[in-house]
């Protein structure tokens, strides 16, 4: 997994939340317009592998899938 993808995912713990909206996971990417085009793009593919869930409202949450990817990362160290 990439490293947006994952941050995509770590979003909701790291703000100890169940539902992000869009705006909230745009920050992923950061203050760069084409960042925050890619975490779009991201969230759009986590959507179609089945790793977030689309709420309504361009609210998301974690499906189970989601929650056992964002524990894995990127295969380096997490904290806890």
């Amino acid at each position: 997994m990439d490293e947006l993808t994952h941050r995509v995912l770590s979003m909701f713990d790291e703000l100890g939340r169940d539902a992000l909206d869009l705006h909230e996971l745009f920050e992923a990417g950061g203050n760069d317009p084409d960042a925050r085009r890619a975490a779009f793009y991201a969230v759009e593919n986590l959507v179609e592998r089945g790793l977030l869930e689309e709420r309504g409202n361009d609210f998301y949450v974690l499906t189970d899938a989601g929650r056992a990817e964002a524990r894995k990362g990127t295969g380096g160290p997490r904290r806890g």
